[in-house]
């Protein structure tokens, strides 16, 4: 097996220095800090912390967070050149990390994109045990629930990333079992799209009974049927751009009713806008009647009036893990915000944590959020620095 771990940067802990990196906020109080290299995505499992490392030479931190006033890392996977490892999931002693092709120029000749698969049952010591590659860039964001994943994937013969779905019940050996396209994707069966570029593509697959959620970038967003897993099938579909102007990211279905409604959270990300208009933001969408889903309430911060703004300034991506009608998003260069959705009508902002940029970073990015099972909220940023925080 020809390895991708090149020797990483480490990441230090900062604790005598913290004071210089502690934000401020309302609602929320820092805990704990980690001064790293930024991530892409962070998950919490037995109070051990998974980062997908944002570039090369790092792939992935992992971090003990037993003590959340003094997390520190207790294992680093790297990456090669011209690839990021910016994902990862963590189920059943399992964990999954993306492999994508940012740059062809740089990643080696013989590198595939895909999935690196290891064993974490001791996470100070993750051992490989496959790699799954795929024709093309590789993996995006993929979903995992401990046996089969569900990619947002490049192939030969599609145009850009669309849905795998990867049987792992054998880790060693990968199969794929179904995939979902969005029609016109499939330019090898003749398929002719009636977009331009790379527009239209699966973003962010999310797995909730027998539905897949998905955002599909300036493609909006679709529920797919995977009652039978090798033939995922359309339920409905929705996008709002045109007139908006930022792609879908995000489809999380709330997984209880909200006033007898069923609802989801859909985060538009604040990158490729398609003009130089105001950022992104969140929606929040009906789907009581899954055929036809419906947007009826968005939230924006108070600081974002219309007026023109630098990329990655609004919205990214809320928290999966949905514990009620409070929703921690992060908010790129507006920091992490909590958003009240009980009345779904009119959501709106209960706290916020906003961190200092850490020295020669020019502006906050927070990228990614989760919870862990003791209610903490782990915020990281894509740039530099892992926050761990309470909800006071």
């Amino acid at each position: 097996m020809k390895t991708l771990r090149p020797p990483g940067r480490e990441c230090n802990v900062v604790l005598a220095a913290q004071e210089s990196f502690v934000g401020k906020g309302q609602g929320i109080r820092e805990v704990g800090y980690l001064d790293c290299v930024g991530g892409g995505q962070v998950v919490v499992e037995n109070n051990v912390a998974y980062v997908g490392n944002m570039r090369s030479p790092d792939g992935t931190s992992i971090v003990d967070v037993s003590d959340p006033k003094n997390p520190r890392q207790i294992s680093h996977l790297g990456m090669v050149p011209g690839v990021h490892s910016h994902k990862v999931r963590v189920k059943n002693d399992l964990m999954l990390v993306n492999r994508e092709i940012v740059s062809p120029k740089l990643a080696p000749a013989d590198f595939s994109g895909g999935l690196g698969i290891y064993d974490v049952s001791n996470p100070k010591h993750p051992k490989p045990i496959c790699e799954w590659v795929t024709a093309g860039k590789g993996v995006h964001r993929f979903d995992f629930d401990g046996e089969l994943a569900y990619l947002a994937a490049t192939d030969d013969g599609y145009l850009d990333r669309f849905v795998k779905i990867l049987d792992l019940r054998n880790p060693a050996k990968p199969a794929e079992i179904g995939r979902w396209w969005i029609p016109g994707q499939w330019t090898a069966g003749g398929e002719v799209p009636t977009w331009k570029g790379n527009a239209h593509k699966v973003h962010h697959p999310l797995r909730f009974g027998n539905r897949l959620y998905a955002g599909c970038w300036f493609g909006g967003l679709v529920i797919l049927d995977i009652d039978d897993m090798t033939k995922p099938k359309l339920v409905s579909s929705i996008s709002w751009s045109p007139p908006f102007h930022c792609p879908t990211h995000t489809a999380l279905p709330v997984p209880f009713p909200v006033r007898g409604r069923r609802l989801m959270i859909a985060s538009d990300e604040d990158v490729g806008r398609t003009d130089e208009k105001s950022p992104a933001f969140l929606w929040v969408v009906d789907i009581t009647d899954e055929k036809h889903p419906m947007p009826f309430a968005s939230f924006q911060v108070e600081a974002e009036d219309g007026s023109p703004r630098p990329s990655h300034t609004g919205c990214h991506q809320p928290c999966e893990k949905v514990t009620g009608t409070e929703i921690p998003v992060t908010w790129f260069a507006h920091g992490l915000r909590v958003i009240d959705f009980s009345n779904p009508h009119a959501p709106r902002e209960v706290a916020w944590y906003m961190p200092d940029p850490a020295p020669g970073v020019p502006r906050v990015q927070s990228n990614d959020v989760t919870i862990d099972d003791r209610g903490l909220i782990y915020l990281i940023d894509r740039v530099r620095g892992f926050h761990i925080l309470e909800r006071v």
